[in-house]
């Protein structure tokens, strides 16, 4: 069993998702401004990029959940337990002790077939996303969602600790740049808050495979289909699959099933 520690960073507290303000995260019941769950599954994945290095961020796949909050400056470690040469479990434990995540993370032998592009409707910078709903998510699911790019650049990239330096080598912007999984990631969420203005939502899980590394500045083009539209507990549920594009040569690079609360119980 290794242990990795790190404190924890809120990259996003000025998101339109004000779940990460500690104002409205407080309004229900949390102690702060949520660590945004693709933040989260980075760390989960940390220790396995430094272990597979870049035969992870060309094929691996990571299954990550998140169970309880965690919160920014809050150090916590990340318990990795390597199965075999191709598997591992990895578990986030707050400083009190609390599971927040866990995840099972490999390199499969063979990868699934990619999906390829099919040139969605891309959004215009301008486009406002309605208010989501059931009936928005339906009409979504039976037309089709608008597809957005993405940019992985050096001018602001998305880093998941408050020092660069702690990243692993391959994804410091100034050594490998390569992008990381919270900006990976977090395409699938800007993506489904695209075509539907969430407020709040909290992102609960996401199953990703790697079908090759994204170099730095890349452009990618992101597409969403909807799987499901469901009610639990008083909370509702979106489950959608979201595939990455090189802009350039329109490969597939990554695909992710991403399962969020898109409306909490009593909002």
């Amino acid at each position: 069993m290794h242990t990795w520690s790190a404190t924890a960073l809120n990259t996003a507290p000025d998101s339109e998702n004000r779940i990460h303000s500690d104002e409205l995260a407080q309004q229900y019941g949390f102690e702060g401004g949520l660590v945004p769950g693709v933040t989260i599954s980075a760390y989960l994945v940390h220790p396995l990029i430094e272990h597979w290095g870049m035969n992870w961020l060309d094929r691996g796949y990571a299954n990550c959940r998140i169970t309880s909050p965690l919160y920014d400056n809050e150090r916590f470690d990340v318990k990795t337990d390597i199965v075999d040469a191709a598997k591992a479990h990895t578990t986030l434990v707050r400083g009190n002790g609390v599971v927040s995540a866990n995840a099972e993370v490999a390199l499969p032998d063979q990868l699934p077939p990619a999906p390829l592009l099919r040139k969605d409707k891309l959004a215009e910078p301008d486009y406002t996303a309605p208010p989501a709903s059931r009936a928005i998510w339906e009409q979504l699911k039976a037309e089709g969602c608008r597809s957005f790019s993405f940019p992985w650049t050096d001018d602001n990239p998305l880093i998941y600790l408050s020092n660069e330096d702690d990243l692993p080598k391959l994804l410091q912007p100034k050594e490998g740049g390569y992008a990381n999984l919270s900006f990976l990631l977090g395409c699938s969420n800007w993506i489904l808050a695209g075509n539907a203005f969430m407020n709040p939502w909290v992102h609960l899980q996401t199953i990703s495979q790697n079908y090759r590394a994204v170099s730095l500045n890349s452009e990618l083009i992101a597409q969403m289909e909807i799987n499901d539209i469901y009610e639990k507990k008083g909370h509702e549920f979106i489950d959608v699959l979201v595939g990455l594009f090189d802009q350039q040569d329109e490969a597939c690079v990554m695909t992710i099933n991403l399962t969020a609360i898109y409306k909490l119980r009593g909002s």
